[in-house]
Protein backbone atom coordinates (compact mmCIF):
# COMPACT_ATOMS: atom_id res chain seq x y z
CA UNK A 1 0.00 0.00 0.00
CA UNK A 2 1.38 3.52 -0.99
CA UNK A 3 2.08 5.45 1.41
CA UNK A 4 -0.39 8.45 1.65
CA UNK A 5 2.69 10.78 2.76
CA UNK A 6 4.79 10.00 0.18
CA UNK A 7 1.80 10.03 -2.60
CA UNK A 8 1.15 13.61 -1.05
CA UNK A 9 4.90 14.56 -1.32
CA UNK A 10 4.85 13.61 -5.07
CA UNK A 11 1.47 15.25 -5.95
CA UNK A 12 2.50 19.01 -4.44
CA UNK A 13 6.76 18.74 -6.31
CA UNK A 14 6.11 17.11 -9.76
CA UNK A 15 8.59 19.51 -10.90
CA UNK A 16 10.79 18.76 -8.30
CA UNK A 17 10.53 15.19 -9.53
CA UNK A 18 10.77 16.57 -12.82
CA UNK A 19 14.30 18.00 -12.13
CA UNK A 20 15.76 15.47 -9.87
CA UNK A 21 15.00 12.88 -12.95
CA UNK A 22 16.98 15.42 -15.20
CA UNK A 23 19.90 15.71 -12.90
CA UNK A 24 20.22 12.07 -12.32
CA UNK A 25 21.36 12.27 -15.98
CA UNK A 26 23.79 14.81 -15.36
CA UNK A 27 25.35 14.21 -12.00
CA UNK A 28 25.85 11.03 -10.26
CA UNK A 29 22.85 10.32 -7.89
CA UNK A 30 21.67 13.29 -9.23
CA UNK A 31 23.48 16.00 -6.71
CA UNK A 32 26.55 17.69 -5.91
CA UNK A 33 26.03 17.25 -1.94
CA UNK A 34 24.69 14.66 0.25
CA UNK A 35 23.42 15.97 2.90
CA UNK A 36 21.00 17.87 0.56
CA UNK A 37 19.14 14.81 -0.62
CA UNK A 38 16.51 12.83 0.42
CA UNK A 39 14.43 9.99 -0.88
CA UNK A 40 12.41 9.90 -2.63
CA UNK A 41 14.12 12.79 -4.10
CA UNK A 42 15.34 16.46 -2.98
CA UNK A 43 13.51 19.55 -3.42
CA UNK A 44 14.38 22.42 -6.13
CA UNK A 45 14.46 25.90 -4.37
CA UNK A 46 13.64 28.68 -6.67
CA UNK A 47 13.93 31.75 -4.03
CA UNK A 48 14.57 32.60 -0.37
CA UNK A 49 13.95 35.48 1.42
CA UNK A 50 13.57 35.96 5.62
CA UNK A 51 12.70 32.82 7.07
CA UNK A 52 11.12 31.33 4.12
CA UNK A 53 11.68 29.91 0.74
CA UNK A 54 9.80 28.47 -2.42
CA UNK A 55 10.33 25.74 -4.79
CA UNK A 56 9.71 25.72 -8.42
CA UNK A 57 6.52 24.27 -8.00
CA UNK A 58 5.33 27.07 -5.95
CA UNK A 59 5.13 25.48 -2.74
CA UNK A 60 6.41 28.08 0.19
CA UNK A 61 8.32 26.64 3.25
CA UNK A 62 9.52 28.23 6.58
CA UNK A 63 13.10 27.11 6.83
CA UNK A 64 14.29 25.92 9.75
CA UNK A 65 17.60 24.50 8.94
CA UNK A 66 19.13 27.51 7.33
CA UNK A 67 21.67 25.74 4.99
CA UNK A 68 22.70 23.48 8.06
CA UNK A 69 23.41 26.62 10.13
CA UNK A 70 25.13 28.70 7.68
CA UNK A 71 22.36 31.58 7.26
CA UNK A 72 21.77 32.87 10.58
CA UNK A 73 20.77 35.79 8.99
CA UNK A 74 17.87 33.94 7.07
CA UNK A 75 17.67 33.98 3.28
CA UNK A 76 18.77 36.94 1.17
CA UNK A 77 19.37 38.95 4.11
CA UNK A 78 19.09 43.12 2.96
CA UNK A 79 22.56 44.19 4.79
CA UNK A 80 24.24 41.26 3.08
CA UNK A 81 22.49 41.67 -0.22
CA UNK A 82 23.39 45.11 -0.46
CA UNK A 83 26.66 44.62 0.15
CA UNK A 84 26.98 42.24 -1.43
CA UNK A 85 26.00 43.77 -4.87
CA UNK A 86 28.10 47.31 -4.34
CA UNK A 87 31.21 44.85 -4.60
CA UNK A 88 30.44 42.79 -7.71
CA UNK A 89 29.67 46.17 -9.06
CA UNK A 90 33.69 46.86 -8.69
CA UNK A 91 34.55 43.18 -9.24
CA UNK A 92 34.19 39.84 -7.68
CA UNK A 93 38.35 38.80 -7.71
CA UNK A 94 41.70 39.21 -8.86
CA UNK A 95 45.27 37.48 -7.82
CA UNK A 96 45.82 40.13 -5.52
CA UNK A 97 45.07 41.78 -1.75
CA UNK A 98 41.18 43.12 -1.18
CA UNK A 99 40.55 45.39 1.94
CA UNK A 100 37.45 43.43 2.86
CA UNK A 101 39.52 40.39 4.09
CA UNK A 102 41.01 42.43 6.50
CA UNK A 103 37.41 43.69 7.94
CA UNK A 104 36.44 40.20 8.54
CA UNK A 105 39.89 38.97 10.00
CA UNK A 106 39.60 41.80 12.05
CA UNK A 107 36.56 40.88 13.14
CA UNK A 108 37.40 37.40 14.06
CA UNK A 109 40.62 38.30 15.78
CA UNK A 110 38.29 40.50 18.01
CA UNK A 111 35.95 38.10 18.34
CA UNK A 112 37.66 34.91 19.37
CA UNK A 113 40.56 35.78 21.91
CA UNK A 114 42.58 32.60 20.79
CA UNK A 115 42.92 33.35 17.45
CA UNK A 116 45.69 36.15 16.51
CA UNK A 117 45.71 35.75 12.88
CA UNK A 118 43.64 34.43 10.54
CA UNK A 119 43.89 32.62 6.81
CA UNK A 120 40.35 32.01 4.74
CA UNK A 121 39.56 28.99 2.65
CA UNK A 122 36.77 28.49 0.51
CA UNK A 123 35.28 25.97 3.08
CA UNK A 124 35.66 24.04 6.51
CA UNK A 125 36.81 21.10 4.43
CA UNK A 126 40.10 23.01 3.41
CA UNK A 127 40.23 24.39 7.09
CA UNK A 128 40.26 21.20 8.05
CA UNK A 129 43.41 19.72 5.74
CA UNK A 130 45.14 23.27 6.59
CA UNK A 131 44.98 22.34 10.13
CA UNK A 132 46.44 18.44 8.97
CA UNK A 133 49.15 19.71 7.45
CA UNK A 134 50.42 22.80 9.90
CA UNK A 135 49.59 19.89 12.37
CA UNK A 136 51.91 17.70 10.06
CA UNK A 137 54.84 19.96 9.54
CA UNK A 138 55.07 21.35 13.52
CA UNK A 139 55.02 18.02 14.56
CA UNK A 140 56.86 15.63 11.97
CA UNK A 141 54.10 13.38 12.85
CA UNK A 142 51.28 11.80 9.51
CA UNK A 143 47.86 10.59 12.05
CA UNK A 144 44.87 12.59 13.56
CA UNK A 145 42.65 11.70 16.34
CA UNK A 146 39.21 12.58 16.48
CA UNK A 147 35.99 11.49 18.16
CA UNK A 148 34.00 8.94 16.39
CA UNK A 149 30.98 10.14 14.72
CA UNK A 150 32.63 13.78 14.86
CA UNK A 151 32.41 15.69 11.55
CA UNK A 152 35.67 17.93 9.82
CA UNK A 153 34.48 17.53 6.15
CA UNK A 154 35.23 15.11 3.75
CA UNK A 155 39.06 14.58 4.23
CA UNK A 156 39.21 11.15 3.66
CA UNK A 157 41.38 11.36 7.04
CA UNK A 158 38.28 13.05 8.40
CA UNK A 159 35.15 11.76 6.35
CA UNK A 160 35.70 7.95 7.36
CA UNK A 161 35.41 8.92 11.29
CA UNK A 162 32.55 10.62 10.71
CA UNK A 163 30.63 7.07 9.63
CA UNK A 164 32.44 5.62 12.89
CA UNK A 165 35.30 4.01 11.33
CA UNK A 166 39.32 3.52 11.81
CA UNK A 167 41.98 4.17 9.07
CA UNK A 168 45.59 3.86 8.81
CA UNK A 169 46.15 7.46 9.44
CA UNK A 170 42.74 8.06 11.82
CA UNK A 171 42.32 7.30 15.46
CA UNK A 172 39.11 7.30 16.89
CA UNK A 173 37.68 7.68 20.19
CA UNK A 174 34.38 8.49 21.91
CA UNK A 175 32.97 11.37 22.24
CA UNK A 176 32.87 13.32 25.92
CA UNK A 177 34.84 9.96 27.38
CA UNK A 178 38.03 11.71 28.56
CA UNK A 179 39.75 8.36 29.63
CA UNK A 180 39.22 7.15 26.13
CA UNK A 181 41.10 9.62 24.62
CA UNK A 182 43.95 9.46 27.47
CA UNK A 183 44.27 5.87 26.16
CA UNK A 184 44.71 6.47 22.64
CA UNK A 185 46.98 9.17 22.96
CA UNK A 186 49.11 7.54 25.63
CA UNK A 187 49.25 4.15 23.33
CA UNK A 188 49.88 6.11 20.06
CA UNK A 189 50.91 9.42 20.93
CA UNK A 190 54.14 10.00 18.87
CA UNK A 191 52.13 9.10 16.07
CA UNK A 192 49.52 11.61 16.40
CA UNK A 193 49.49 15.03 15.15
CA UNK A 194 47.05 16.54 16.32
CA UNK A 195 43.76 16.19 18.05
CA UNK A 196 40.33 17.40 16.20
CA UNK A 197 36.76 18.12 17.87
CA UNK A 198 33.89 20.17 17.91
CA UNK A 199 32.51 21.67 20.88
CA UNK A 200 29.61 20.47 20.20
CA UNK A 201 29.10 17.40 17.50
CA UNK A 202 26.78 18.69 14.57
CA UNK A 203 25.82 16.10 12.72
CA UNK A 204 26.61 13.93 15.76
CA UNK A 205 22.98 15.14 16.98
CA UNK A 206 23.56 18.17 18.38
CA UNK A 207 25.97 16.14 21.35
CA UNK A 208 27.36 19.14 23.66
CA UNK A 209 30.97 18.52 25.10
CA UNK A 210 31.38 18.59 28.64
CA UNK A 211 33.88 21.96 29.29
CA UNK A 212 35.96 19.21 31.50
CA UNK A 213 36.21 16.92 28.61
CA UNK A 214 37.32 19.41 26.38
CA UNK A 215 40.07 20.73 28.36
CA UNK A 216 40.87 17.36 29.32
CA UNK A 217 42.02 16.39 25.85
CA UNK A 218 43.74 19.33 25.31
CA UNK A 219 45.41 18.42 28.07
CA UNK A 220 46.57 14.92 27.05
CA UNK A 221 47.08 16.20 23.36
CA UNK A 222 49.80 18.88 24.58
CA UNK A 223 51.23 15.67 26.92
CA UNK A 224 51.65 13.47 23.66
CA UNK A 225 53.46 16.54 21.88
CA UNK A 226 49.71 16.74 19.48
CA UNK A 227 47.95 20.16 18.41
CA UNK A 228 44.66 20.93 19.62
CA UNK A 229 42.23 21.91 17.13
CA UNK A 230 39.05 22.87 17.60
CA UNK A 231 36.29 23.19 14.74
CA UNK A 232 33.76 25.45 15.15
CA UNK A 233 32.90 25.87 11.85
CA UNK A 234 28.93 24.93 12.87
CA UNK A 235 29.42 26.36 16.44
CA UNK A 236 30.69 29.62 16.12
CA UNK A 237 27.32 31.21 16.05
CA UNK A 238 26.60 29.93 19.40
CA UNK A 239 28.57 32.98 21.32
CA UNK A 240 30.52 35.96 20.26
CA UNK A 241 33.76 34.43 20.93
CA UNK A 242 31.70 30.90 19.67
CA UNK A 243 31.76 28.05 22.31
CA UNK A 244 35.27 28.23 22.90
CA UNK A 245 34.54 31.64 23.95
CA UNK A 246 31.94 30.18 26.76
CA UNK A 247 33.53 27.63 27.86
CA UNK A 248 37.24 29.74 28.23
CA UNK A 249 38.82 27.31 26.38
CA UNK A 250 41.97 27.58 24.12
CA UNK A 251 42.60 25.84 21.37
CA UNK A 252 45.89 25.88 19.28
CA UNK A 253 44.13 26.12 16.37
CA UNK A 254 40.05 27.07 15.26
CA UNK A 255 38.46 26.10 11.98
CA UNK A 256 35.58 27.99 11.10
CA UNK A 257 33.20 28.36 8.49
CA UNK A 258 29.54 29.09 7.43
CA UNK A 259 28.44 32.27 9.62
CA UNK A 260 31.65 33.77 8.61
CA UNK A 261 30.77 33.88 4.78
CA UNK A 262 27.21 35.29 4.86
CA UNK A 263 25.80 32.78 2.63
CA UNK A 264 29.00 32.41 0.35
CA UNK A 265 31.76 29.68 0.18
CA UNK A 266 33.97 30.25 2.61
CA UNK A 267 36.56 28.57 5.33
CA UNK A 268 39.39 29.87 7.87
CA UNK A 269 41.86 28.37 10.18
CA UNK A 270 42.83 30.58 13.23
CA UNK A 271 45.66 30.58 15.73
CA UNK A 272 48.55 32.14 17.44
CA UNK A 273 51.25 34.06 15.00
CA UNK A 274 53.56 30.92 16.01
CA UNK A 275 52.12 28.68 13.99
CA UNK A 276 50.58 30.35 11.37
CA UNK A 277 53.85 31.89 10.52
CA UNK A 278 54.14 28.47 8.26
CA UNK A 279 52.44 30.98 5.33
CA UNK A 280 54.87 33.77 5.98
CA UNK A 281 56.50 34.89 2.58
CA UNK A 282 60.00 35.01 4.30
CA UNK A 283 60.97 31.91 5.58
CA UNK A 284 57.58 29.93 3.87
CA UNK A 285 57.04 26.28 4.86
CA UNK A 286 53.50 25.96 3.54
CA UNK A 287 52.27 26.78 -0.19
CA UNK A 288 48.97 27.43 0.40
CA UNK A 289 46.57 29.07 -1.96
CA UNK A 290 42.93 28.65 -4.49
CA UNK A 291 41.40 31.07 -7.11
CA UNK A 292 38.69 32.42 -4.44
CA UNK A 293 40.22 32.17 -1.35
CA UNK A 294 39.30 35.44 0.53
CA UNK A 295 37.53 37.14 -2.28
CA UNK A 296 35.92 40.09 -1.99
CA UNK A 297 32.11 39.10 -2.31
CA UNK A 298 32.33 36.49 0.68
CA UNK A 299 34.29 38.94 2.67
CA UNK A 300 31.86 41.77 2.58
CA UNK A 301 29.06 39.47 3.30
CA UNK A 302 31.03 37.80 5.97
CA UNK A 303 31.80 40.87 7.74
CA UNK A 304 28.60 41.98 8.32
CA UNK A 305 26.99 38.46 9.30
CA UNK A 306 29.52 38.50 12.24
CA UNK A 307 28.91 42.38 12.63
CA UNK A 308 24.89 41.66 12.95
CA UNK A 309 25.13 38.31 15.05
CA UNK A 310 25.28 40.44 18.13
CA UNK A 311 25.09 38.75 22.11
CA UNK A 312 21.09 39.90 21.77
CA UNK A 313 20.34 37.92 18.69
CA UNK A 314 22.25 35.24 19.61
CA UNK A 315 19.99 34.95 23.27
CA UNK A 316 17.35 35.36 20.91
CA UNK A 317 17.40 32.21 18.93
CA UNK A 318 18.32 30.76 21.88
CA UNK A 319 14.81 31.81 23.61
CA UNK A 320 12.96 30.74 20.06
CA UNK A 321 14.41 27.01 20.59
CA UNK A 322 13.06 26.79 23.85
CA UNK A 323 9.73 27.57 22.62
CA UNK A 324 10.04 25.29 19.91
CA UNK A 325 11.78 22.64 21.58
CA UNK A 326 8.59 22.64 24.39
CA UNK A 327 6.21 22.96 21.74
CA UNK A 328 7.59 19.83 20.23
CA UNK A 329 7.62 17.92 23.02
CA UNK A 330 3.71 18.92 23.43
CA UNK A 331 2.29 17.70 20.26
CA UNK A 332 4.60 14.57 20.75
CA UNK A 333 2.56 13.60 23.29
CA UNK A 334 -0.77 14.31 22.15
CA UNK A 335 -0.07 13.06 18.97
CA UNK A 336 1.15 9.84 20.95
CA UNK A 337 4.23 9.38 18.99
CA UNK A 338 8.33 9.13 21.03
CA UNK A 339 10.74 12.18 21.00
CA UNK A 340 14.00 12.96 22.20
CA UNK A 341 15.50 15.90 21.68
CA UNK A 342 19.21 16.94 22.00
CA UNK A 343 19.60 20.22 21.90
CA UNK A 344 22.48 23.66 22.26
CA UNK A 345 22.10 27.00 21.71
CA UNK A 346 19.77 27.90 18.71
CA UNK A 347 20.25 24.59 17.48
CA UNK A 348 18.45 21.21 18.01
CA UNK A 349 17.90 17.47 16.88
CA UNK A 350 14.81 15.53 17.17
CA UNK A 351 14.59 11.67 17.51
CA UNK A 352 11.39 10.33 17.13
CA UNK A 353 12.42 7.39 19.71
CA UNK A 354 12.31 7.43 23.33
CA UNK A 355 15.74 8.44 24.18
CA UNK A 356 18.99 9.43 22.18
CA UNK A 357 20.72 6.66 20.10
CA UNK A 358 24.13 6.33 21.11
CA UNK A 359 24.21 6.25 17.24
CA UNK A 360 24.19 9.35 14.68
CA UNK A 361 24.47 6.34 12.26
CA UNK A 362 22.27 3.73 13.41
CA UNK A 363 18.86 4.98 14.51
CA UNK A 364 16.06 2.65 15.69
CA UNK A 365 13.88 5.66 14.69
CA UNK A 366 15.35 6.15 10.74
CA UNK A 367 12.16 4.94 9.10
CA UNK A 368 10.16 7.21 11.24
CA UNK A 369 12.24 9.88 10.87
CA UNK A 370 12.28 9.57 6.56
CA UNK A 371 8.38 9.70 7.03
CA UNK A 372 7.99 12.80 9.23
CA UNK A 373 10.55 14.79 7.52
CA UNK A 374 8.20 14.57 4.12
CA UNK A 375 5.26 15.32 6.31
CA UNK A 376 6.78 17.98 7.25
CA UNK A 377 7.68 19.24 3.53
CA UNK A 378 4.12 18.22 3.19
CA UNK A 379 2.72 20.53 5.75
CA UNK A 380 5.83 24.08 4.39
CA UNK A 381 8.10 22.94 7.13
CA UNK A 382 11.48 22.39 6.34
CA UNK A 383 14.14 21.01 9.04
CA UNK A 384 17.09 18.23 7.99
CA UNK A 385 16.22 14.63 7.27
CA UNK A 386 18.11 13.61 10.31
CA UNK A 387 15.88 15.80 12.49
CA UNK A 388 18.11 18.85 12.71
CA UNK A 389 16.85 22.58 13.49
CA UNK A 390 19.21 25.54 13.37
CA UNK A 391 17.24 28.74 13.83
CA UNK A 392 18.39 32.38 12.61
CA UNK A 393 17.96 35.67 13.51
CA UNK A 394 14.96 36.52 11.30
CA UNK A 395 12.80 33.61 13.11
CA UNK A 396 10.04 35.26 15.13
CA UNK A 397 7.61 34.01 17.56
CA UNK A 398 4.96 33.70 15.27
CA UNK A 399 7.26 31.97 12.60
CA UNK A 400 7.98 29.42 15.73
CA UNK A 401 3.80 29.14 16.19
CA UNK A 402 3.55 28.45 12.44
CA UNK A 403 6.39 25.58 12.74
CA UNK A 404 4.43 23.69 15.60
CA UNK A 405 1.29 24.05 13.64
CA UNK A 406 2.92 21.85 10.64
CA UNK A 407 4.52 20.03 12.99
CA UNK A 408 1.83 18.93 14.84
CA UNK A 409 -0.05 17.77 11.48
CA UNK A 410 3.05 16.00 10.01
CA UNK A 411 2.92 14.26 13.30
CA UNK A 412 -1.01 13.16 12.92
CA UNK A 413 0.06 11.94 9.54
CA UNK A 414 2.88 9.70 10.64
CA UNK A 415 1.14 8.56 13.64
CA UNK A 416 -2.10 7.57 11.32
CA UNK A 417 0.30 5.90 8.94
CA UNK A 418 2.23 3.88 12.10
CA UNK A 419 -1.59 3.34 13.76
Amino acid sequence: MTSPIYAAYHERTKASAENYDQARQLMPGGTSRQAAFWLPYPLTIERGAGAYFHDIDGNHYLDLLNNYTALVHGHAYPPIIKAVREQIGRGTCWAAANEPQIKLAAAIVDRVPSIEQVRFTNSGTEAAALAFTIARIVTGREKVLMARYGYHGSLHEFEIGSFGNSGMLTFLARYNDLADFEAVLETHGEEIAAVFLEPVLGAGGIVCGDEQFLEGVKVAAHKAGALFVLDEVLTLRFGVGGCQGDMALEPDLTMLGKIIGGGFPVGALGGNRDLLKVFDADDMKVFHSGTFNANPVTMVAGEISLRELTAGRIEQMNRLRQMLQSGLNDIAQKNSLPLAINHYGSCLNIFLSESIPDSPIVRADEELMDRFHVACLNHGLFIAPRGMVALSTVITEEDIAAALESADAAMRDVAAESG
